[in-house]
């Protein structure tokens, strides 16, 4: 079974069985409407449904942050309960829509499913890294792909099936699909034989001292810098739909978000690989920070929603979609350069912290904008500072030669041995 063993089946396909389960949460869009349309009809109150997918969000990134050292220590149970945990959040949030309860759903989905999405996230990824030891970009690249194609990928048949079952029943099917294919993903993750780390006990106040990374001037950019960008990124993807809308489009509103959905995997396979032949892979921060800015500007500058400028928005758009997922591929590879492999799933962890504050900030101040001045070319202008803050902080904090930091210790090399780790 030996020349089954090796880095497409022991880390990229369980990946992406893994990453493509969990990165369906992204169509949570297309399940609100009709839970939305199940309450209301039973006269039941649903303002708080959209803080379903803001929980999600938030515990996938401090499940991530909290529980790093858990997922380092056996990525093989992690993914057990991460596969668990997403689908009985995906069953639950259908037997809430059954009982027309508003406290399940945020549990089930925003708590439940949300830590499943965090243990699922990170769980894939060190193994990725050791597997594709000279080439982890295009190693991270993979996996995080599958999170961002999972939209594309499930959405036409999770229409099918809400048309045809109703949302709750949907729900179930779903979780049990999903399921499998974690379970699967699951089944096939190993490590390479051969590199076992040393854990520690655990000890209360060492596990908190994981948090003092944060003094690190070089983390706490490369961390602000990574909430900026999904900040961002979700301030104008959560209103895609509407953005087309405003500029004529809403008939082929659906086909155009199915492209940019295409455009932010394929950022997230790209950006990432090309990371692979740069000195720096900073750099890629830098080329995404930049572009983005730039297409913000002169979609700005032109007053290209207000004026209806359909090829400036649509551009603007695939460019956003592209650095949002090219962001997320590149953060374990970059904090591997850092601080090296031997803590990289506790520290990526600490770092996804950032997905769950943007979880909290970016569609909601984005709301608040539209709600207040009505109009959709104002969240540029938000934007378009925040992406110049970023390009500041990484030319200050991030930019230059890495130094492995003194907050954590290294383990960058297997120890030869025939224990599993």
């Amino acid at each position: 079974m030996k020349k089954f063993s090796n880095k497409w089946t022991r880390a990229a396909i369980p990946a992406l069985l893994l990453h493509c389960g969990i990165g369906t949460v992204y169509c949570w869009s297309l399940f609100s409407a009709p839970i939305q349309e199940t309450f209301t009809a039973n006269g039941m109150n649903a303002d708080m449904l959209g803080w379903a997918f803001s929980l999600a969000i938030f515990f996938l990134g401090m499940s991530a942050a909290f529980l790093g050292n858990f997922v380092e220590k056996d990525i093989h149970k992690a993914s057990l309960i991460a596969t668990i945990c997403f689908a009985v959040g995906v069953a639950g949030t259908g037997l809430a829509v059954r009982l027309h309860s508003m406290p399940l759903i945020l549990l089930f989905y925003g708590v439940i499913m949300g830590i499943g999405l965090g243990l699922g996230y990170l769980s894939p990824v060190k193994t990725l890294m050791l597997w594709f030891k000279d080439n982890k970009g295009l190693a991270t690249g993979l996996a995080v792909a599958g999170f961002g194609a999972a939209k594309m990928i499930f959405s036409p048949i999770i229409e099918a099936l809400i048309n045809s079952q109703g949302a709750e029943k949907a729900l179930y099917i779903l979780a049990g699909v999903w399921f499998i294919m974690m379970f699967v993903g699951h089944l096939l993750l190993k490590k390479p034989e051969g590199w076992v780390e040393k854990h520690e006990k655990f000890d209360f106040k060492q596990f908190f001292s994981r948090f003092k990374i944060f003094t690190d001037l070089k983390f706490l950019g490369v961390w602000l810098i990574f909430y900026i960008n999904i900040t961002c990124g979700l301030a104008l993807i959560s209103h895609e739909k509407d953005i087309y809308a405003a500029i004529g489009l809403s008939n082929i509103a659906a086909i155009l978000c199915t492209m940019t959905g295409f455009f932010n995997a394929a950022g997230r396979l790209g950006y990432s690989t090309i990371g692979d032949h740069l000195k720096d892979r900073n750099t890629i921060y830098q080329i995404i920070l930049i572009s983005e800015l730039v297409f913000t500007a002169v979609a700005l500058i032109s007053g290209a929603i207000t004026n209806e400028i359909a090829i400036i928005c649509i551009a603007l758009l695939i460019v956003v979609n592209l650095g949002y997922g090219g962001g997320f591929s590149n953060l374990p590879t970059l904090l591997s350069d850092i601080y090296g492999m031997g803590k990289i799933s506790s520290i990526h962890g600490i770092a996804l912290s950032a997905w769950a504050m943007a979880g909290l900030t970016g569609n909601q101040i984005a709301d608040l904008i539209v709600h207040k001045t009505g109009n959709y070319q104002n969240i540029l202008i938000f934007t378009l500072i925040l992406y110049a803050v970023a390009i500041v902080i990484n030319f200050l904090l991030v930019h230059g030669k890495h130094a492995k930091s003194e907050h954590v210790h290294h383990h960058d090399e297997p120890v030869e041995t025939k224990t599993e780790a």
